[in-house]
């Protein structure tokens, strides 16, 4: 049995860490607490950089489309969720990342789309499949290991042609499984790394030590390892949902997709009630292609219900 409480916290806590991280993207090291030092001071849902303040963005967007996929098709229906995709793209949202946009832009089937990108390409191990990844961490969880690694390598599949993306995204969504359950995830990680490709497993394991910090990096954060990496050390190096998320911001870079992957594991260790609620309260999420459509935290709740149940 999952906890739904921590069901509700993994998905709302990404969407909150993706608005909270948006407007220092591409922004240095430690600018969110030069900004706002104490924490629990308020303001920190600022806007900036094209984002209105608690305006989640690409990352959270995408997650719910994936999750209303799962929960009106009663399940993994990855046809259905690469043509939300599809739809969502065509409508102009405020930021889309390079790889997702080419692949969804090609005019390619859904199930050669991806492969046939990173074949010309040669590049395809960014994030984002494991940004959007909350929502359908949380719908397989109580299906068991087996299942959730499964669903996260090819929904990541669907977007991204590098394995390396299908398993940081896999390696997630079992993370979340652990704390979902009332397991410590970070004790779950050789577990979960025994389950990695052995191609990709030695460059998780590197990021997923406990030794490593951001700044051991040697790629951009905007890559699936370093990006998984950076926030399961703000998990393991703090005590609370939001002194996780802060420190995720802080690592500079890719913020929001850092803050939402490490807010969605946060989320799911400490429950929706410890999210403070000047920030739930803000986080909106509009969805382009679907009208003037924008959930908001009841919306958002009610998703995280279905989907674990």
């Amino acid at each position: 049995m999952i906890d739904v409480a921590r069901a509700v916290g993994c998905v709302v806590g990404s969407a909150v860490g993706d608005a909270l991280g948006a407007p220092f993207e591409f922004g240095p090291e430690g600018a969110f607490s030069a900004r706002f030092p104490a924490p629990g001071q308020g303001g920190e849902m600022c806007g900036g950089g094209g984002w209105d303040p608690g305006e989640a963005t690409d990352d959270t967007q995408m997650a719910v489309l994936v999750g209303e996929s799962l929960v009106e098709c009663g399940g993994l229906d990855p046809a259905d969720a690469f043509r939300r995709f599809r739809r969502w793209a065509a409508a102009g949202p405020k930021d889309i990342g390079l790889q997702t946009e080419a692949v969804l832009s090609s005019g390619d089937p859904w199930d050669t789309a991806a492969a046939l990108h990173f074949q010309v390409s040669g590049r395809a191990a960014g994030n984002g499949a494991l940004m959007r990844a909350a929502t359908s961490a949380v719908h397989f969880a109580p299906r068991g290991r087996a299942a959730t690694l499964d669903a996260g390598r090819r929904l990541a599949a669907l977007t991204h042609g590098d394995a390396a993306a299908w398993e940081g995204t896999a390696i997630f969504h079992e993370l979340v499984r652990a704390a979902l359950t009332g397991a410590d995830p970070l004790a779950a990680l050789p577990d979960t790394l025994a389950e990695v490709r052995p191609g990709h497993r030695a460059r998780y394991a590197t990021v997923l030590a406990p030794d490593w910090h951001p700044d051991l990096a040697t790629e951009f954060n905007g890559a699936v390892w370093p990006c998984l990496g950076s926030a399961v050390w703000a998990l393991r190096t703090t005590s609370s949902f939001e002194d996780a998320v802060r420190a995720a911001v802080d690592v500079g870079g890719d913020t929001d997709t850092v803050a939402a992957v490490t807010g969605g594991l946060a989320g799911a260790v400490y429950g929706i009630e410890a999210v403070p609620k000047r920030w739930t309260t803000a986080v909106h999420v509009p969805l382009p292609g679907w009208g003037e459509r924008v959930l908001r935290l009841p919306e958002l709740t009610d998703l995280a219900r279905r989907l674990a149940a």
